[in-house]
């Protein structure tokens, strides 16, 4: 299934480019951007990938990551092929780097999506395991249906994307974990094969003109984007940029795909660099991929006090008010939180979305 496509141009020379993203692939006929899923038909461009899947998936919502958004509830997730950046150190490469759409075995319509979702009872769906931003029409008009039966929309994304597509794609967004891969042009540069700079003006984008709720995400790898330095630069630029409010979670980085050769980062890592971000002002700081109950616990930026305990994806303890205060001070925690926590736990459950007939069926 192909969709026409939306942000392209066709230059004086004949080429036809794709103006989803800041790397502006000029195509011809046949030819796909290097996200390998948005392509050249005749004079026009479409989408590869609307309606086909590589998988459906109910997570905890944690797993996202995100701590302050609907806590301990399921989240329907799902991703399709191919991704706009060329990450050496991509934990999810076997689908975010195919140019196989024989991995796309789940076809599903916006509708039957969110009628699955209503009826797991799932709060949000997610888009999620590559970019959605490379099939932003397909998010898009799933987002829309989701909306419609008050289902939440979620983007795990490396903000890599243009205005005015930015403007389209989180207008219909509620809420966003955006993978901050470093902070320094050559990291980017070297493995990503992208720039630093438009990723900042998405992230001032989401938190200045936009009601979509923000976390972050830093993979720390050892050796390459995990400095004191470069640390203290992203956490204070993060403060005065987007506020101290915005969650951020440091992840433990495992050998993957190009960086087999690498050691996984040590927990001292993450610790050092959650204390860092602490001491620049930041009032939620989590750590990733290790168990850590002191780094995975959300905290009073009052009191001091724990507000949300966890054990990996469990919730263990909840010491909110309804309103979303501290149950000790009454200070406010920032996030979008329901009146009671949920109750999904650390399950993983896959779904067969063929199950879910169309509505009206």
């Amino acid at each position: 299934m192909s969709e026409t496509a939306r942000y392209w141009q066709t230059l004086e020379d004949g080429t036809l480019q794709c103006d989803l993203c800041p790397r502006f692939c000029r195509l011809h006929e046949g030819q796909s951007g290097l996200c390998f899923v948005r392509q050249r038909h005749g004079d026009k461009l479409v989408l590869t990938t609307y309606g086909r899947s590589s998988g459906f998936c109910i997570d905890p919502i944690e797993k996202k990551p995100l701590n302050h958004f609907l806590p301990g509830t399921p989240i329907l997730s799902f991703g399709t092929a191919g991704c706009n950046l060329t990450c050496k150190f991509c934990q999810n490469w076997d689908m975010s780097k195919s140019r196989e759409m024989d991995l796309l075995q789940a076809e599903a319509a916006p509708e039957q999506i969110a009628a699955a979702a209503a009826a797991l009872e799932c709060r949000s769906v997610a888009f999620t395991y590559n970019d959605p931003v490379i099939f932003l029409e397909y998010a898009v008009d799933i987002a829309r249906v989701c909306r419609e039966r008050d289902i939440k929309s979620v983007a795990v994304t490396a903000g890599y994307i243009n205005r005015p597509a930015r403007s389209e794609f989180f207008a219909h967004m509620d809420a966003a974990n955006v993978d901050l891969k470093g902070f320094t042009e050559e990291f980017y540069q070297k493995h990503c094969s992208a720039s630093l700079a438009p990723v900042l003006e998405t992230l001032r984008y989401i938190t200045a003109e936009t009601d979509v709720w923000l976390e972050l995400t830093t993979l720390l790898i050892p050796g390459q984007n995990d400095s004191a330095d470069d640390l203290k630069r992203q956490c204070g630029w993060i403060a005065e940029n987007l506020g101290c409010y915005v969650p951020l979670h440091f992840t433990a980085f495992h050998p993957a795909y190009r960086m087999m050769k690498l050691p996984a980062t040590p927990f001292s890592t993450l610790q050092n660099a959650r204390k860092i971000a602490l001491q620049e002002g930041l009032h939620h700081v989590y750590t990733g991929n290790v168990y850590d109950p002191v780094g995975s616990g959300t905290y009073c930026h009052s009191c001091g006090r724990l507000l949300i305990g966890r054990r990996g994806y469990q919730l263990s303890e909840w010491h909110l008010t309804s309103a979303g205060n501290c149950e000790f001070c009454g200070g406010k925690c920032s996030g979008i939180f329901e009146t009671e926590p949920g109750t999904w736990g650390s399950r993983v459950r896959r779904v067969v979305i063929s199950d879910f007939a169309m509505p009206g069926e």
